[in-house]
């Protein structure tokens, strides 16, 4: 019989995440520090406005690019936050997932061999959705004394004239790590002098710390250049809603949108009336988690400096990504060694691409009450690996 599948499917490795979480889930008492999804419950005044919408039997299709009521009030929670207009009727597209319009806006921008500009550390989805549209996927790697930002050398040094399309994946996962106006403003005069494209994904664009998050399509000539894409799962703990969105140029729009329309018809109903109540009147709740994180955060970086693990501060997303090469182990290694004796998961740095190597995600969505018994078993394990050490 013929070999059924296809070679670049199979050539794509999984998800280095799933290795952990697989372990964990056949351990009662393990305690979990590698999931990427908010431990709040989605606000009551979400909820409510699904259960309505059910409750109404308001149960059809929407649009093939989602509700003309949602699609307008995503243009306003842009024009609020970053002060950009888009036209809601041919600038935005509703997607499954962030996810979905990461897969759709590379499917619909890049032809067979052009060059995808990839940032590493960061979300495993970017380089295998490249592969699937047939793109050459480029890493970038980040540095940790750039607090793993992207500068505009390491972007200048990376184009060629098969370059099309740079991710900009910030505030990013794993690293915890920003971008500030003047840091966007440096790539963007290297990205308009080279006449490449950008995917911006701002997922987390809510969850910053240190200063209010700004969008590189706020920036003078980079909208007309830039897929802007967000989504509801990390802000307003949707994650099982499932629902995400992008804005781009109605030139790049069309082709994502005809995409979306013969492989997803289009995003679940429920999810949609219940995200126009998040953006209406979901501040306060955005807010109130944002503090929660911010207070678990200073936790940690407050809790390896007292057990004298070398950690950069991140100020974004819920995520710190703590070095562990002085003691001499891999990524793999040091997790697996800390999952078998303390019963901890963390996710080994190089499940977000190679240059993670010497590096943990750990995830802080969850209570201060288990980051605290996470945080001791953490300080008895490094404690006994420097006693080995000696």
């Amino acid at each position: 019989m013929r070999n059924p599948l296809a070679d670049k499917i199979v050539d794509i490795k999984p998800s280095g995440i799933r290795k952990f979480f697989d372990i964990v889930s056949e351990m009662k008492d393990a305690i979990s520090l590698g999931v990427g999804e908010p431990d709040f419950d989605t606000p009551w005044r979400i909820r409510d406005e699904g259960i309505y919408s059910l409750e109404k039997g308001k149960t059809f299709y929407t649009s093939n690019a989602g509700l003309k009521e949602l699609r307008t009030e995503i243009t306003k929670y842009i024009k609020r936050t970053q002060g950009v207009s888009y036209d809601p009727l041919k600038e935005v597209l509703v997607t499954v997932g962030g996810s979905e319009a990461i897969d759709l806006a590379l499917r619909a921008m890049i032809n067979p061999g052009e060059e995808v500009l990839i940032p590493q550390p960061s979300y495993v989805s970017y380089e295998p959705c490249a592969i699937l549209a047939d793109a050459k996927p480029v890493i970038i790697e980040l540095k940790e004394e750039n607090e793993f930002r992207l500068t505009a050398q390491e972007l200048r040094d990376a184009i060629t004239d098969k370059t099309k399309v740079l991710i900009l994946p910030f505030p990013n996962n794993p690293t915890g790590a920003i971008m500030e106006k003047a840091d966007l403003e440096a790539i963007a005069e290297v990205i308009l002098e080279k006449d490449i494209f950008v995917i911006s994904d701002e997922i987390y664009s809510e969850l910053s710390y240190k200063e209010k998050h700004v969008s590189i399509v706020s920036l003078p000539g980079m909208q007309e250049r830039t897929v802007l894409i967000n989504g509801f799962s990390k802000a307003y703990a949707m994650t099982g809603w499932r629902l995400g969105y992008a804005c781009a140029p109605a030139l790049i729009m069309e082709q994502m949108t005809k995409i979306h329309q013969f492989a997803i018809m289009c995003a679940p109903t429920t999810s949609q009336y219940a995200a126009v109540e998040a953006l209406r009147n979901g501040d306060d709740d955005v807010a109130a988690m944002r503090e929660s994180y911010n207070q678990r955060r200073r936790f940690l970086m407050h809790a390896f400096k007292e057990m004298g693990l070398k950690c950069f501060e991140p100020y974004g997303a819920f995520y710190v990504f703590p070095c562990i090469k002085e003691f001499g182990m891999t990524s793999d290694e040091f997790a697996e060694r800390l999952l078998k004796e303390e019963k901890v998961a963390v996710v080994p740095g190089t499940a977000f691409g190679d240059c993670g190597e010497g590096f943990l995600r750990i995830s802080y969505a969850y209570s201060l009450e288990n980051l605290k018994i996470a945080m001791e078993k953490i300080a008895a394990f490094i404690g006994r690996l420097r006693e080995e050490q000696k």
